[in-house]
């Protein structure tokens, strides 16, 4: 394993990071996230991401069990607020955090998780309130540091504006082959402010994996076979997606690695990326996804992808124009 600096925090994470989200949150076994978990340490995946919505504390429970054995200073444990715990409790208003935190922390056992991230940006509360409610986990030693997900360029900007470049340390947008949207402006403006990237779906919700073939059936274990995914009709999974992958196939191949393999090493090639967020439903996947850190890919195999890939759309501009045209809808993820 291989590790990288977070921000300008002092936190060194793995490159391979394992994530809660569709898992951990009641979609697998206790004694299968436990193995999961163990396989991660095994691995010396030492950075954890969950989030309180994940399963409406169910994540962070499972994890708060199963951490508890560890020593705290062997992990860096991040979480995340602003999804919906009830009918009354969302947001990212001064209240909500105070109770999230506390909350969060209880179920975590633990005093302090190393990163506290804004799930999504909050239109509905005063940016002011919401940053300061944030340097208060931090001042209350309940974090150590600040990130954020999904946040678009401006709403970063205003936030650095309120208490500059050090308010945050993390940035954790949706990235992968086939979602390139963050490279255009969200990657260069953190990397100016000192802030990493910490990438989910990597994986493109396993699409990259290889195993999904236009005009084949699902297969019935797979996560776009569920109902509750609702995912059908994501960008990552039109015909001209799965075509692309399955031309991946032979890059990876030739470069000597798994497609996921590739895939991953392909996130991880920016500097810009700290950590990969990897899910796992049984523990040789978590071996499987640890083996991409320390990957290097050389710039012929680099040209084979974009020639591979072609001109699936991968950017927020051509996703948008076909949100328009009702062919897709975008899913809220990690």
């Amino acid at each position: 394993m291989r590790y990288r600096k977070l921000g300008s925090s002092d936190l060194e994470v793995s490159e391979i990071s394992l994530g809660s989200w569709l898992t951990y949150a009641g979609g697998v076994a206790a004694d299968v996230t436990r193995a999961c978990t163990k396989a991660a340490f095994d691995e010396g995946i030492n950075f954890f991401d969950t989030a309180n919505v994940y399963g409406r504390g169910a994540a962070e429970l499972a994890w708060g069990e199963i951490l508890s054995a560890y020593p705290r200073e062997s992990y860096v444990l991040a979480t995340k607020v602003w999804g919906r715990m009830s009918d009354t409790d969302q947001g990212l208003s001064a209240e909500q955090i105070r109770k999230q935190i506390d909350a969060s922390l209880r179920r975590l056992r633990t005093d302090y998780v190393d990163l506290y991230q804004a799930h999504r940006f909050d239109t509905g509360v005063p940016i002011e309130e919401t940053v300061e409610a944030l340097q208060n986990v931090v001042s209350d030693g309940k974090a150590r540091y600040l990130g954020f997900s999904e946040w678009t360029p401006e709403q970063i900007q205003a936030a650095i504006d309120i208490a500059g470049p050090e308010l945050f340390v993390s940035s954790q947008p949706q990235y992968s082959m086939l979602w390139q949207a963050p490279e255009a402006e969200v990657f260069p403006l953190c990397a100016a402010n000192g802030i990493s990237q910490i990438v989910w779906s990597p994986l493109a919700q396993g699409v990259l994996t290889g195993k999904y073939r236009s005009g084949r059936p699902l297969p019935p274990d797979s996560r776009f076979a569920s109902d509750a995914m609702n995912v059908s009709m994501d960008i990552v999974f039109r015909d001209e997606a799965l075509d692309a992958v399955q031309r991946l196939v032979p890059v990876a191949q030739q470069a000597g690695v798994s497609l996921p393999r590739l895939a991953l090493a392909w996130v991880l090639r920016r500097s810009e990326v700290a950590a990969a967020i990897t899910g796992a439903s049984r523990p040789e996947q978590v071996h499987a996804n640890a083996a991409a850190a320390g990957v290097e890919l050389g710039a012929d195999v680099l040209a084979a992808v974009d020639q591979a890939l072609g001109d699936v759309p991968t950017t927020g501009q051509t996703l948008a124009v076909l949100a328009t045209e009702g062919v897709m809808h975008r899913t809220s993820g990690a």
